[in-house]
């Protein structure tokens, strides 16, 4: 049984990366964790608190040239997946690779490319995959081997945040991407705007699923240069990401939980 793909996608500046590496947090402590940041900015390992060495875009040559500079007999293919293997760096609670910057202004077609090669063929054999997505989601269409079980589109309490939600969803229909679920996941939210945030949602065919509060700590730790993993555990907006956790677990007829605990 294949392990759990999370996609988390959204806008630059709504809080996608932060949400993304809390739950990589919560879903480390119950199996093991493939951490994929496919935004060029690759602002995911400080927000881990980690240092990653290399990208895919730091060996696009290699695989561009395979297996021309290999001097053993290795198809394209093969050479790729071991550059796979070359690029996914290990921590203690997760692995994570990093897509980094192309080298081709404006182009990341290659790098989108890679990085759905690592979703088909090394993602299997971790529990979660959790995906900090970029503003386009087509590093997550045309797949070979598994689709997203779950896409969390991550939003500001505006109209044009819900605008912005409703068109990734409506990309991830026309991009034909395999989805599980899909929830709609709230930053930033002050008291009392709920109902109104509700009512705009409705107004824009969706449904906000968790709402996660604005909240001073993750300005402090920011500014302070400081990972937002060490983020209060007891804070209102860990328990808002307690709360987008759950509804992960409990997601399908066959439970995550179930998916970890059978042997590959």
């Amino acid at each position: 049984m294949k392990g759990a793909t999370i996609a988390v996608s959204g806008k630059g500046g709504v809080g996608k990366t932060s949400l993304a590496a809390l739950l990589i947090r919560r879903l480390s402590q119950i199996g093991s964790v493939l951490a994929i940041d496919a935004d060029p900015d690759s602002n995911l390992p400080q927000a881990l608190g980690v240092t990653v060495r290399k990208s895919i875009g730091h060996v696009r040559e290699s695989i561009i040239d395979a297996p021309a500079r290999s001097k053993t007999i290795m198809t394209r293919e093969e050479f790729v997946r071991l550059t796979l293997h070359e690029v996914i760096e290990e921590f203690a609670e997760f692995d994570i690779v990093v897509m980094g910057r192309s080298e081709e202004s404006g182009c990341y077609c290659f790098l989108n490319n890679i990085i759905r090669q690592v979703i088909d063929f090394r993602a299997r054999s971790y529990d979660f995959t959790v995906i900090d997505c970029h503003a386009g989601l087509e590093h997550l269409s045309r797949r070979t081997t598994k689709g997203v079980d779950v896409l969390i589109v991550v939003t500001e309490p505006t109209k044009n945040g819900m605008l912005t939600a409703r068109r990734v969803i409506e990309l991830s229909r026309e991009l034909s991407i395999d989805i599980g679920t899909i929830m709609v996941v709230a930053n930033k939210v002050s008291p009392g705007i709920k109902p109104l945030l509700d009512k705009t949602a409705r107004e824009n065919g969706l449904e906000v699923d968790v709402c996660i509060p604005f909240e001073e700590e993750i300005a402090h730790l920011s500014i302070l240069g400081k990972p937002v993993v060490n983020l209060s555990t007891d804070s209102p907006l860990s328990a808002a990401v307690g709360r987008v956790y759950e509804r992960i677990m409990a997601y399908s007829t066959t439970s995550i939980e179930a998916m970890i605990s059978e042997p590959r």
